[in-house]
């Protein structure tokens, strides 16, 4: 994986603290883990890395199902929700934040990683300890952002109260200062290379399109294939991924 947010703390203190002991960092992540999605997989990336360097890194996370690796601690089960032009699979409500709360308690962690940490799961954890947390946001909202909106100032607040704060792009930055007027550094996703690195090689001999997303209407994979039909050149075009469109695109 590449340079992350959470990495911040190992190069501030190292991943062993003063008394020799591992560094301890939790990640937490909104959506179910039984879901492929680009929030899930970067935080199972990022524990994953983390631990290759020593840290004791573990992961909250709902799931509708068992755990998908060690080092998985399950929130329980999603519902769906439509979001942002997608479906989110998220679990909300008290008891969950409740879970989440306890969980960071048990596991007494010298850092916290909070991805989307406006996710209603994560206020306890803002409000209610003084661990240094580093709040990653993710989502990019088109237009505005009805929930940012009505909730300004809470919100805004809690993001005040964290260590540092994150954004994958430069839309996700953009919604970040509007809401809180702070800057955000821009860190982007890590990605795995060792997984592509081991994919048998697919030689092309013309120009070649790839398309890797879930194929929803936000991602524009429908566009692309309508603009596929009129290139008047020898083309290879790869789709990869699946989605609520992948029927009907076929």
């Amino acid at each position: 994986m590449a340079s992350t947010a959470t990495q911040l703390a190992i190069r501030s203190v190292g991943a062993v603290t003063p008394l020799g002991d591992p560094l301890r960092v939790v990640l937490t992540c909104p959506y179910s883990l039984s879901v492929d999605g680009g929030v899930q997989g970067q935080v199972l990336g990022l524990a994953r890395e983390l631990r290759a360097q020593g840290v004791d890194a573990r992961v909250l996370a709902p799931s509708d199902g068992p755990p998908p690796e060690p080092g998985v601690v399950s929130l329980g089960p999603t519902r769906r929700f439509s979001s942002n032009g997608s479906i989110a699979p998220i679990t909300v409500g008290r008891v969950v934040a409740a879970r989440t709360f306890e969980a960071v308690r048990a596991l007494r962690p010298d850092v916290v990683h909070l991805h989307e940490p406006l996710s209603p799961m994560h206020y306890p954890l803002i409000l209610g300890t003084d661990l240094p947390a580093i709040g990653t946001f993710h989502a990019a909202h088109t237009g505005r952002n009805a929930w940012y909106d009505t909730f300004r100032y809470p919100l805004a607040k809690m993001v005040d109260r964290l260590s540092a704060i994150t954004a994958v792009s430069e839309e996700a930055r953009r919604n970040v200062e509007e809401l809180t007027g702070a800057g955000c550094e821009i860190i982007p996703n890590g990605v795995d290379v060792q997984i592509f690195s081991q994919a048998p090689p697919w030689p092309s001999s013309q120009p070649a399109i790839a398309f890797l997303g879930r194929h929803e209407p936000r991602k524009g994979l429908a566009v692309l294939l309508e603009a596929f039909v009129g290139i008047d050149r020898a083309v290879d075009l790869w789709i990869m991924g699946e989605g609520p469109q992948t029927a009907s695109l076929r």
